[in-house]
This record gives structure tokens, sequence and C-alpha cells, in this order.
């Protein structure tokens, strides 16, 4: 199963084989997305991630929001716990 989890993109970058790509952070976890798609996304934006492709932009509220549902929901319990267990 996929979760749509809002990240908030801190950098932006052209490829030198071509491609426009986004570090997309997810608290404190960074992950590389193609933007392809959305090709005009910008630091500090919010998006959505699919398969390593940036499918929607969002706001910082609707993206806020989402995060907060999903933590009320307990969506993140197994991965919170994870994340707070590392050293």
């Amino acid at each position: 199963m996929c979760l749509g989890i809002p990240g908030r993109i801190t950098e932006v970058w052209d490829a030198p084989e071509g491609g426009r790509f986004a570090a997309v952070a997810y608290g404190d976890e960074i992950k590389t997305a193609c933007l392809a798609y959305l090709p005009d996304l910008a630091v500090g934006d919010y998006t959505i991630v699919h398969a390593g492709f940036a499918l929607t932009r969002i706001d910082e509220e609707s993206a806020r929001v989402t995060l907060e549902t999903m933590r009320e929901y307990g969506v993140f319990g197994d991965l919170e716990a994870d994340l707070e267990a590392r050293p």
C-alpha cells in the first residue's frame, strides 16, 4: 500500500543527463523525486510523490492538515516508533 504523504521540497536541480529533480523532506527523511510532471515546483513547495515522481502540488495548509490527520489516525504509528528507536 502506498501513502500519499506530503513532503516539502528543499532543493531542486537539473541533472547533467537530463531531467529535473528535487530533494523532498518528510520530517528528517530526504528522498529524491523526479519533477518531469511538475517541472515548475520550487524550494519550499509541498508535493505528493508516488513511485519517485512528484505528481501533485499542495499548499502548506493542506500539507499540515493532511499530516495532522494521518498522525491522529495512527498512520505513522509503527514508522514513528521505528524512527524514535534509531540511534
